[in-house]
């Protein structure tokens, strides 16, 4: 029994001294400084910028359509037959769409026309070919209608929200933020939730959001014109469906022109690996980049069959430079428009960090002044010294000596719970503390059982070691029943709330956790241990 109880005590001990390092670890500038460096303050806390994001996946759906568009005129040049979409300007847009009365399913649709009737099984074919098995395949008294599955409008449309996600994920990163949160907002309104502890300055958080270059490269559709109105005259006065004009520089430092691009990019946003910052053969600054292996492939077909065209490299929607193809080119690319160096920088750091394949806009700002958030702190802290205090002065009178015992293991469970959030440098919040003071509660209810069904183990005539025995082996079950019944709320708060739901979340299923060491454990363990400086049959203080 001494051998047991002494191996029981060093585990004590040890685990009191693994969590007081992680809470402080090697104190360095001031034991303030030391727990502050482990634990970090979340936005409630320490205030900063709270952000809700608009991704327009729409965008993204639309521009898968037109990339088929393209690749179907490809394959349908044999047939004399072309693959069009149905007023796609105006598809692009969903907000404006609706205002205009637009159908904004017809982004998702493509027409096929043409071709003689003994090439009909044979466009048949191609669009029902594995390239295009997303879509549904009708026939028309004039051709035929392919119009995108949902299942496949869904699955781009989150796509293109977890792309967002981690790419201003990494652009955020960048500003050496601690603990931002970066994850999905709402339900089914494809908007993300951004919070930056410490920030304060929305400009700059803005400029990162919205400076997420979306890099395209387009065929150029004949000459520039110097405004868009003498572009769309030249054309007849009316876009075309596949087609767009792009307004921007040539990279020469010359006034705005205009190009009428074809609408789907030959390359785009996520089909870029790498930019660096770079110089080109007369100094100026520029941006050099290299593409994945698919999207090489693709540009290399392209550019092998478009030798002496001209192609546009589109940036945030503006012409950044117009090139006349001379050779084939695979996966490494150089673009210039009378850059600065901070801006080929700026750019080639954004491009390094994903493209967002949808335009994203801002639906709310809220700025949390960092005097709120030392409010929320004394508040927390002494509504938890308060809560503490009293429970410990309750369980000392009601319990007696006892109550000792459980004051012992609730200061072991809190220090065992912020030693955990220091290991793991989470963040806490205001719902967090209050976790905490609810794991406080939850300890106190699992002494109340242990010790309740003690004193009637004693009521029965058992003796102290009977009882202790007894109470424990009772009462066990109903602890372990109640904790993974909490645990198991708290995962679903954590699985569908937001940051700081799911801190008070992670607080309180850690608290539960440590919460079942030391009410069974480290209470037994005391208990045993005072037995043994007693005399055999001697009473407890209870």
């Amino acid at each position: 029994m001494g051998k047991n109880l002494g191996t029981r005590l060093a585990i004590i001990i040890g685990v009191l001294l693994v969590f007081a390092y992680g809470i402080v670890g090697i104190p360095h500038g001031g034991l303030k400084q030391s727990i502050a460096d482990r634990i970090h303050l979340g936005l409630d806390l320490q205030g900063g910028i709270h952000l809700v994001l608009k991704v327009h996946v729409t965008e993204a759906v639309n521009a898968e359509t037109d990339r088929d568009v393209q690749r179907l005129n490809t394959e349908l040049a044999t047939y004399t037959a072309t693959a069009t979409k149905p007023n796609a300007a105006d598809a692009a847009d969903s907000e404006k769409s609706s205002q205009q009365g637009f159908d904004v399913a017809k982004a998702n649709m493509i027409q096929i026309a043409g071709g003689s009737a003994n090439q009909q099984s044979d466009i048949r074919g191609v669009l029902n070919g594995q390239e295009y098995a997303n879509y549904d395949v009708n026939s028309t008294g004039s051709g035929y209608t392919m119009v995108l599955k949902q299942q496949a409008i869904r699955d781009t449309e989150s796509r293109t929200l977890d792309v967002s996600i981690e790419t201003i994920r990494e652009r955020i990163d960048k500003l050496g933020t601690l603990e931002p949160v970066v994850e999905k907002y709402g339900l089914g309104d494809d908007q993300i939730l951004l919070e930056l502890p410490g920030v304060f300055d929305p400009a700059k958080v803005e400029q990162i959001i919205e400076t997420t270059p979306k890099l395209a490269i387009h065929e150029v559709i004949g000459n520039p014109y110097p405004d868009p109105t003498q572009a769309l005259a030249a054309i007849g006065g009316v876009l075309p469906p596949d087609e767009e004009i792009v307004t921007g520089g040539n990279g020469m430092g010359g006034p705005d022109q205009s190009w009428v691009l074809k609408r789907a990019s030959v390359v785009e946003g996520t089909d870029f690996r790498d930019a660096q910052p770079s110089t080109d053969e007369n100094g100026r600054p520029d941006i050099r980049f290299s593409l994945t292996t698919d999207a090489g492939e693709r540009f290399y077909k392209y550019t092998s069959s478009n030798v002496g065209n001209a192609m546009a490299v589109v940036l945030d929607n503006r012409v950044r430079e117009v090139a006349t193809i001379n050779s084939a080119i695979r996966d490494d690319g150089q673009i210039t428009g009378g850059f600065t160096q901070e801006q080929a920088e700026s750019l080639s750091q954004a491009l390094r960090s994903g493209s967002i394949p949808a335009t994203i806009t801002q639906i709310e700002t809220r700025v949390v002044g960092p005097s709120l958030g030392s409010q929320s702190i004394h508040d927390g802290v002494m509504a938890s010294v308060i809560g503490m205090l009293v429970v410990m002065v309750f369980m000392l009178v009601y319990y007696k000596g006892a109550g000792i015992n459980a004051d012992l293991a609730l200061m072991l469970n809190l220090l065992i719970l912020l030693g955990f959030m220091g290991y793991t440098h989470s963040t806490l919040t205001l719902p967090g503390i209050a976790g905490v003071i609810l794991t406080i509660g939850m300890g106190v209810d699992s002494n109340v059982l242990i010790f309740e069904r003690i004193r009637e183990e004693l009521r029965s005539g058992k003796n102290s070691a009977a009882a202790l025995q007894d109470g424990f082996n009772h009462a066990w079950i109903t602890i372990v029943d109640t904790h993974v019944t909490t645990v198991v709320s708290a995962g679903i708060l954590f699985l569908f709330g937001t940051g700081p739901v799911k801190g008070f979340a992670v607080t309180l299923t850690l608290g539960l956790l440590a919460n079942i060491f030391t009410a069974v454990f480290v209470s037994r363990t005391i208990f045993d241990w005072l037995l043994s400086k007693k005399e055999r049959g001697a009473a407890l203080s209870i």
